[in-house]
């Protein structure tokens, strides 16, 4: 299940993820991204909270739609939160800021604890 963990304004998605991801919450959340981009800003920074999530409950069909949606929309994601109480994500996101060089377009992509979700949602606030 897909829930936004507060609405903004301005150009920040912060969404969780519960329990499972599936197609329709793919659906949902490219919704949510996309009112984003029609309300005229250029890139979304996106906080995902992932710590409810149950790996064994991805759709694999969801799963591989997110990642080939991101990939075609690469340029109007901006700085990313991800934030997990996991040793693998954590490791995780140093490779991906690597594989995409996200960091030479001026973009992030952040591990933050979940005790850090303060932290998190200044990360993604601190840039439009």
């Amino acid at each position: 299940m897909l829930e936004q963990i507060k609405i903004f304004e301005n150009n920040v998605l912060a969404i969780e993820v519960i329990d499972s991801f599936t197609e329709t919450d793919e659906k949902i959340c490219q919704k949510f991204f996309n009112e984003k981009l029609e309300k005229g800003f250029q890139q979304v920074n996106v906080l995902v909270k992932l710590d409810e999530m149950k790996i064994s409950h991805i759709q694999t069909k969801a799963f591989m739609e997110d990642i080939i949606w991101a990939l075609r929309n690469y340029k109007s994601i901006g700085h990313m939160a991800i934030v997990a109480h996991s040793k693998i994500l954590k490791a995780f996101v140093p490779i991906d800021n690597l594989l995409f060089q996200r960091a030479k377009e001026g973009r992030l992509e952040r591990y933050f604890d979940v005790s850090q979700m303060n932290e998190a949602m200044a990360f993604v606030n601190s840039v439009d």
